[in-house]
């Protein structure tokens, strides 16, 4: 079975203390068994009509398909589903098999 990685960019709400949140998905990143690698990161300058408003990446690597489905049915990542979203203006959720080229 291929690989899946779940990237998601994230535009915050005003006021929202995104250091907190980030805190959050770490410890919930170190708490699920299923989740291969947790990577995040925050824009770094790009060009402000390209970006669309995103400030913030994360990226989540699985191992297979069914690793990425027992996450998403996980009490604990279920349970921080709406603190998550209720902290988020804007979310573009990406699903893919990665095809490495080098």
């Amino acid at each position: 079975m291929a690989e899946v990685k779940h990237l998601v960019l994230i535009k915050f709400k005003e006021g929202v203390m995104a250091e907190e949140i980030v805190k959050m998905m770490e410890k919930l990143a170190n708490e699920i068994e299923f989740l291969k690698s947790f990577e995040w990161g925050q824009d770094n300058g790009s060009l402000e009509t390209l970006k669309q408003g995103f400030t913030h990446v994360f990226l989540i690597t699985f191992k297979n398909q069914s690793d990425y489905d027992a996450f998403r049915s996980h009490p604990k990542n279920v349970e921080f589903l709406p603190t998550f979203t209720a902290a988020v203006e804007k979310m573009l959720p990406f699903d893919y098999a990665p095809v490495v080229a080098k």
